[in-house]
């Protein structure tokens, strides 16, 4: 798999997946939903489920079900329902393990400088997407994208998340998605972490949720390549991010309105 096979089409492509693998049949019921709705609507899939969770508040936060089954988990729904899919890696000898069971590997915002980590991702020759930091100005993902580039790797993304705002809010400068694209590399708008309210009192990150939908149609109608979204059955029992999940039965109508407002861009 490479970057064309997602931006081959004239609609943005879609990452998305629960928060963390929290078993088989969640992340299997999860994926086969959301490829039933893109199939229809003509959206490029990627599920998105991360193995293990590494950027966690609280020593007793849920960190994942184990390396070796949550991978795995994500190989199975790969070859069962035969969609590409991410997960993140935090440390460089997570990225040939990780490599083995995904197809595109990616690079949380917080450790998106970190050189050895994109040139250990790079060189599995998997499709890389670069989180932006939320300490960052897009302009300076473009040295982050070049070091896998250089590392012989053109197959990068960069994904827009919000930047910091204060101790606990983050907020989108849709100016980020044209200046990124203008590196030639895809830009993906992750709706839901751009909601986030990070270092809350209580060690458990707060969201907002109900604004999902209006970050979605903004990075739309600005012309983002891909969007990135976080989805569960049951967000309130969610064992990582509850607070800025998409509830899976409210995906389908946001995906069909998003499509709507692409399709309506392209005929202008």
């Amino acid at each position: 798999m490479n970057i064309n096979d997602l931006t081959s089409t004239k609609q943005f492509f879609l990452l998305a997946g629960p928060c963390v693998i929290e078993g088989e049949e969640m992340a299997l019921r999860i994926a086969e939903r959301v490829a039933e709705i893109t199939a229809r609507l003509g959206i490029p899939y990627v599920f998105k489920g991360s193995y293990r969770k590494a950027n966690r508040s609280r020593i007793d936060s849920f960190t994942g079900i184990g390396d070796e089954r949550a991978l795995g988990i994500l190989g199975k729904v790969r070859e069962r329902l035969g969609i590409p899919t991410v997960t993140d890696i935090h440390e460089t000898h997570e990225a040939a393990l990780a490599a083995e069971f995904v197809d595109v590997l990616q690079i949380p915002a917080f450790l998106c400088r970190q050189t050895d980590l994109l040139i250990a991702a790079a060189r599995t020759g998997r499709i890389v997407n670069i989180k932006k930091g939320q300490f960052l100005a897009p302009d300076a993902m473009r040295f982050a994208a070049q070091k896998v580039v250089d590392a012989g790797n053109p197959n990068v993304m960069l994904t827009e998340r919000g930047t910091t705002f204060g101790y606990t809010d983050l907020v989108v400068d849709f100016r980020g998605i044209p200046r990124m694209q203008a590196f030639s590399h895809p830009v993906v708008t992750d709706i839901t972490h751009s909601l986030q309210q990070p270092n809350l009192a209580s060690g458990v990150a707060g969201g907002l949720p109900e604004l999902i939908e209006t970050i979605g149609r903004a990075a739309v109608a600005v012309g983002t390549d891909g969007i990135f979204l976080e989805t569960h059955p049951d967000p309130a029992s969610a064992l990582s991010d509850a607070a800025n999940m998409l509830p899976l039965d409210r995906l389908e109508g946001l995906l069909t309105r998003l499509v709507r407002i692409r399709e309506a861009i392209l005929a202008q």
